[in-house]
């Protein structure tokens, strides 16, 4: 079992961040497109550029201060806090054994640092893989070999989850089951189904 963090067992819902950050309609549209809709953010995720370099990046693209968008990264680190009922799925499944349990996420690698030395759900896992560690990024096919390779996984005996669909039919093609993730109800009921 493989499964993405943002969006699946970590809360990740980038408009209820800008909409905190920014009061002005302009300024949030500009925020989405300028910051966390623009290239920029993928190699953030891909770990080619570090948040400062971002953060200075965004800035200038908007016409704020930097250390305005410094603030926004400081923010993406509280906002980042587990689901509980999506983390109780992982312990189920840990709990009853004969499965191995993997992460695969896009994520900053100092973001991931900050979430892994805050919560112990991470122990649950055998294995876990950082798109800014290693810097490659879903849906590109190679992360997926890497993760099968390092871990010797067979993507036709691993079932994989994410919340994006573009992730979900990469890993498909790649011979993965997979589930898009929408709610832990619906999560639940596609990972019984498949796993009896």
């Amino acid at each position: 079992m493989v499964f993405d963090l943002g969006g699946v067992l970590v809360d990740w819902r980038p408009q209820a961040l800008i909409d905190a950050f920014y009061s002005e309609a302009e300024l949030r549209a500009a925020l989405r497109r300028e910051g966390f809709q623009h290239p920029d953010w993928i190699e953030l995720d891909r770990g080619t550029i570090d948040e400062a370099t971002a953060a200075a990046r965004i800035a200038a693209r908007l016409g704020r201060p930097q250390g305005e968008l410094e603030q926004l990264f400081a923010r993406i680190r509280e906002a980042l806090q587990p689901v509980p009922a999506a983390v109780e799925i992982v312990r189920g499944l840990r709990a009853r054994g004969g499965l191995s349990l993997y992460v695969l996420s896009n994520m900053a690698e100092p973001i991931f640092r900050h979430l892994e030395m805050r919560h112990e759900f991470f122990g649950l896992f055998d294995g876990i893989v950082i798109s800014g560690a290693i810097k490659l990024v879903k849906p590109e096919p190679a992360i997926f070999e890497h993760l099968a390779q390092r871990f010797a996984i067979a993507p036709g005996e691993t079932v994989f989850v994410d919340d994006m669909p573009a992730n979900v039919a990469a890993a498909r093609e790649l011979g993965f089951t997979a589930i898009q993730f929408e709610s832990v109800p619906q999560c639940e009921r596609e990972l019984r189904e498949i796993l009896g």
